[in-house]
């Protein structure tokens, strides 16, 4: 059997990883990975991440609010989105995972008491889709698909079709110095094929058409994955949705039911992204392609046939009745300047066909246009959609070019006579109906087209004069007068229809000018603004049945089902989101703005903008897998409607069950049918307890109290983490549910939202073979490296970068790191006594005082990768010039100070890599419980002095070996040094007894602005600018505000009074300098004292 190059490839799992780093050495990584493997067990073992609200027994109910027991027992309840069980987890996750991680771990150094729990989401198509297709495999290729045989790949087959707003280059091509077969990259036809590319087994792909069996394989999986990767997650709390789990089942059935009952569920028609294949919605998480898009909703004109053009009229010739009345139907945003049309464009190449829509109408439309309509009770009724396109058959195809010049009557327009049928070479197929009306006086593409038409008339096969009907003002507008086209395209200079970026620039201002300013100037609403006047237009012309509503994706939508999604008009339930409820938006929208910590202005804008423009959303679908819709069964919630608030829910999971199917019952001995409505109305706050439901539920007034508890305890959540794509959707709605079904001390406190996660700085793509699943980075960097690298990718809501060449090199300064810590500890050679701490000693504590803060202040604002820096690479840094500053001094480290440099350094940097913080701490420093319980290290405000006095050595022996090495590089290219760096030297320090005269005005101005607090104002830097000195006066103002920022009395900063006597620190340099600089002879500090005749006086000091 021969083999197609590149579909054995795709069908290997490695194959996707195959652009990634290959490791050699692992030695030292699996070292690390061995220590790891014992820390996680012994986490494990002692359960240590299980999280309990304070008992009844401790606090009796109604004995202390909700509010004072979280203050007297601070909590932290952190989530991220729960991952979907159609395949394990992949770095991405492990990005937005790691954030709650960081937090949570950090929070328990606060001493909070910490809930991490995470459950699985089944909900859904995409489950049922690929067991559905499965099942097809197994029966065309048997159970182990042994009868397959390889075909041939049509590479370009099933690629959508662009359409005119999102073609922006040849998705066909696709740049890479990868071979020709894998840049292309070859597309699985199969499900098993995909089966097969995730390391499924051959043998046991055929189980997974059970759409229940994919719920039993991937959470054991997620589940090992996150323990591998040192998740501090409470796993008794875990669920998977669907009525799989009974409990969770009536925890959604409640919540529909509540959110019903509050008129927040109705049922209507309404426009909704549908596809015809499933019979059914198409919601956002169904889709492969097409994440966001939603119906375009447009007014559809009837045109109607007054005179045919020769060639039409030949093709049509016996194919339509006598008493057929034909309309062209373009589809416009525009209604109100239909008084303009002049004439009507179709794309000369674009086929159309004449769809029959009743006894004696027809219309003129692309054949993707009709299929739209044929959801929207144009050619169908609204009870019997059709489920395949052959079922649509046009009348007769013909191309544009054959109805050129053909007469229509436009409804609106003041051309009474009739407009005619004009060719666009611009009209796209995928785009509308394919059919564009034309009002030259408002729109600037319709006028550059029809004046080139004119111009071109015998090129085009058309009369000049059907392109030159008179262009009467239509609106009247503030800033380009009552024509509005004809004014942009002069004053932009377009000269044709092919300067596309311009005309789109002109088609933008002229739409906003025109809606927002414009006045209607003609017609029955004239003198009426544009916003007043359009929906009247719209009204008026579907009344006198000159036009009718129609709908489309506003983009390409592919379902999990492989189908091509339409916009279908339809009655279904929905959540009543944005416009239709405006006090409920509102609400949302003010609880945003004022009241919940977003961690960025992107996120908050993101939030803002969304809510601005969501509408309803359908909940409810008929295929797919999930809990029923109480009222009507026959409807599945939709998968983004059962997931919103869900959080609430593993407050109590663990009460109530004690597996993830919910098969075995909870701490509480619960069944689910004991789980009646008024059960959770009291668990949420939403009641109290009563007789009648004590008897009704069958569940002790005890039990009840207990699940509140938990509950309260908990909520609100404090912090929801997610991708930034999750805002359009489930966070908005996690938002409008919370704000509808609980009180506002509920409501969650705070949603972080980060960027999607590239993988060596390209995006992760299992085509290109550059990418990688959380197992795949585990066990390739272990679990620390792996979490110090993502820490290290970024914190935003802009795209971040995992590093491989990070990931591997942080095993090895881990592990030297682990070293250095286990070989000092045992050094005899170490100082012991109190007395004979020197500035070095000094200066290192006092820096390490000062990064344990600036990690605090940065765990606690959740700036993971600058907490990274401070509690690792800074901190490692400050103890490298220790080491190498006693060296030079031929003087050994002291041995209190490096005991706490081990034991501060396990500490603050345990929240992103504990496993290493774990080690530590046991093992090095022989404490006797993990550092999974250790607080935050409380450590002295650091020593101004000191801090300056760091400062300054490190920028003074910067400067130095920079001057050197300045030297030796010019040496080597052959120009002339001031000093042969080469020879014998020696070095002379010149320190100053007063400071240059120009700077006393920098200081004067920086005075100011600190007794403004506007040190930070980019007007110091303005100013500093204007006064004439920038290139010398910036440096020495930036540093005038750093030592004010870092804590020196800002009255001796003015001074100008050092917070450390210079000549002191120099002399304790001095040795240190002389071994830096290689062969030099001797060093001497000399002040500077005055200046006679233009040289300088001093002493050596």
């Amino acid at each position: 059997m021969a083999t197609m190059p590149g579909i054995s490839d795709a069908l290997d799992p490695a194959n996707a990883a195959r652009s990634t780093l290959k490791l050699e050495n692992t030695e030292k990584r699996d070292t690390l990975i061995k220590i790891e493997k014992r820390y996680q067990k012994q986490w494990q073992d002692s359960k240590i991440f299980n999280a309990t609200a304070p008992s009844t027994t401790e606090f009796a109910p109604g004995s202390i609010a909700p509010s004072e027991l979280r203050k007297k027992h601070p909590k932290y309840f952190g989530t991220f989105a729960f991952p979907y069980m159609n395949g394990t987890l992949h770095a991405g996750h492990s990005f937005t995972a790691s954030k709650v991680e960081y937090t949570a771990g950090f929070a328990r150094m606060q001493g909070k008491r910490v809930l991490f729990p995470l459950g699985f989401h089944c909900t859904g198509m995409p489950i049922k889709a690929c067991a559905d297709k499965l099942t097809e495999d197994v029966r065309r290729f048997g159970q182990n698909f042994e009868t397959y045989a390889e075909e041939e790949v049509d590479e370009e087959a099933g690629l959508p079709a662009p359409t005119q707003a999102e073609t922006k280059e040849d998705i066909t091509k696709f740049t890479s110095k990868k071979s020709k077969a894998t840049a292309k990259g070859v597309k699985l036809k199969y499900q098993f094929q995909i089966m097969l590319a995730l390391g499924i087994p051959r043998e046991e792909i055929h189980k997974f058409a059970d759409a229940n069996f994919w719920l039993k394989y991937f959470p054991p999986l997620c589940k090992r994955d996150l323990n591998n990767f040192g998740a501090r997650i409470d796993w008794r709390r875990t669920f998977l949705t669907t009525d799989a789990n009974p409990y969770y089942d009536t925890f959604v059935r409640w919540q529909m039911n509540r959110l019903k009952d509050l008129d927040k569920i109705q049922y209507g028609s309404r426009y909704t992204i549908y596809s015809p294949k499933d019979g059914q919605p198409c919601m956002d998480h169904d889709r492969t392609e097409g994440e966001g898009v939603a119906p375009q909703e447009y007014t559809a004109l009837k045109l109607k046939v007054k005179e045919w053009a020769p060639d039409a009229a030949k093709i049509l010739q016996g194919k339509l009745p006598d008493s057929a009345t034909v309309y062209f139907v373009p589809a416009t945003l525009r209604p109100e300047t239909m008084y303009g049309q002049t004439c009507c464009f179709v794309g000369p190449k674009v086929t159309y066909g004449i769809f029959q829509a009743s006894q004696s109408e027809y219309y003129v439309v692309t054949k993707r246009a009709a299929w739209n309509m044929a959801f929207q009770g144009i050619f169908f009724k609204n009870d019997s959609f059709p489920r395949d396109a052959s079922e649509l058959a046009p009348i007769v195809e013909l191309t544009g070019a054959a109805v050129v010049g053909t007469l229509v009557d436009a409804p609106l327009s003041v051309h009474k006579e009739g407009v005619r049928i004009l060719p666009m070479d611009s009209v796209s197929p995928t785009k509308g109906t394919g059919v564009v009306t034309s009002v030259p006086s408002d729109s600037p593409d319709d006028y550059a087209t029809v004046i080139d038409l004119a111009k071109k008339a015998e090129y085009y096969g058309i009369k000049k004069e059907w392109a030159e009907l008179d262009i009467v003002p239509i609106l009247e507008t503030p800033s380009y007068g009552n024509l509005a086209a004809p004014f942009l395209v002069k004053k932009m200079k377009i000269n044709s229809p092919k300067d596309t970026k311009q005309l789109a620039e002109a088609k933008d201002l002229a739409y906003k000018e025109g809606y927002y300013k414009g006045t209607i100037i003609v017609g029955d609403f004239k003198g009426e603004a544009v916003e007043v006047a359009k929906p009247k237009v719209k009204a008026q012309l579907i009344k006198a049945g000159n036009a009718f509503e129609y709908a489309e994706p506003n983009g390409h939508v592919v379902s999990r089902s492989a189908d091509e999604c339409v916009v279908a008009y339809l009655g279904q339930w929905f959540l009543n989101y944005g416009e239709n409820d405006p006090a409920w938006r509102d609400q949302v929208l003010d609880y945003v703005k004022n009241d919940m910590e977003t961690f960025s202005s992107e996120t908050k804008n993101g939030f803002e903008k969304n809510l601005e423009w969501l509408n309803r959303w359908a909940c409810a679908r008929t295929y797919g897998l999930g809990s029923k819709l109480p009222w009507e069964p026959k409807f599945l919630v939709e998968s983004l409607s059962d997931s919103t608030i869900y959080m609430s829910y593993y407050t109590i999971a663990h009460l109530l069950h004690s597996d993830t199917f919910g098969s075995q019952p909870g701490l509480l001995d619960i069944k689910p049918e004991q789980l009646i409505d008024e059960v959770w109305d009291y668990i949420f706050c939403r009641r109290e307890i009563s007789d009648e439901l004590l008897k009704d539920s069958g569940i002790s007034e005890s039990d009840l109290q207990t699940m509140r508890r938990e509950f309260e305890y908990w909520y609100p959540l404090d912090m929801r983490i997610s991708g930034k794509d999750l805002i359009p959707n489930h966070l908005t709605f996690f938002l409008y549910i919370h704000t509808a079904l609980f009180p506002r001390e509920l409501w969650p406190s705070g949603v972080r939202a980060n960027g999607h996660l590239m993988l060596n700085g390209e995006k992760m793509s299992k085509s290109t073979g550059n990418f990688l699943t959380l197992n795949d980075a585990v066990t390739k960097y272990g679990a620390d490296a792996t979490r110090i690298a993502l820490a290290d990718a970024g914190d935003g809501v802009e795209d971040a970068n995992f590093e491989e060449t990070v990931a591997n090199q942080i095993i090895l300064r881990m592990y030297t790191l682990k070293e250095w810590c286990e070989d000092v500890s045992a050094d005899p050679s170490l100082r012991t006594s109190p007395t004979s701490k020197n500035l070095w000693d000094s200066l290192f504590e006092n820096e390490m005082h000062t990064l344990v803060h600036q990690a605090y202040a940065h765990y606690a604002a959740t700036d993971y990768k600058v907490a990274l820096k401070s509690a690792l690479y800074d901190f490692t840094s400050a103890r490298d010039f220790y080491r190498e500053a006693l060296a030079a001094a031929s003087m050994p480290m002291h041995r209190d100070l490096v005991t706490a440099y081990i034991s501060l350094q396990a500490l603050i940097i345990s929240p992103i890599a504990p496993h290493w913080a774990d080690y530590i701490w046991q093992e090095v420093l022989h404490k006797p419980t993990t550092i999974q319980n250790a607080l935050w290290p409380v450590v002295p405000q650091p020593d101004a002095g000191f801090t300056a006095a760091y400062t300054y050595i490190r920028t003074t022996s910067s400067a130095i070996t920079s001057a050197e090495g300045h030297q030796i590089r010019k040496k080597s290219k052959g120009k002339a040094t001031q000093y042969d760096p080469e020879q014998p030297k020696r070095l002379t320090i010149y320190t100053a007894s007063a400071f240059p005269s120009w700077q006393q005005k920098y200081i004067d101005l920086v005075r100011d602005f600190h007794a403004k607090a506007s040190l930070e104002d980019k007007s110091l830097n303005a100013e500093v600018g204007r006064m004439g000195e920038g290139k010398k006066a910036l440096p020495f103002v930036q540093g005038l505000k750093k030592r004010i920022q870092t804590g020196e009395n800002a009255e001796d900063v003015f001074e100008r009074k050092l917070a450390f006597k210079e000549t002191d620190v120099l002399g304790q340099m001095l040795r240190g300098l002389r071994k830096t600089l290689p062969k030099c002879k001797g060093v001497e500090v000399v002040e500077v004292v005055g200046e006679e005749e233009g040289k300088k006086t001093g002493r050596v000091v």
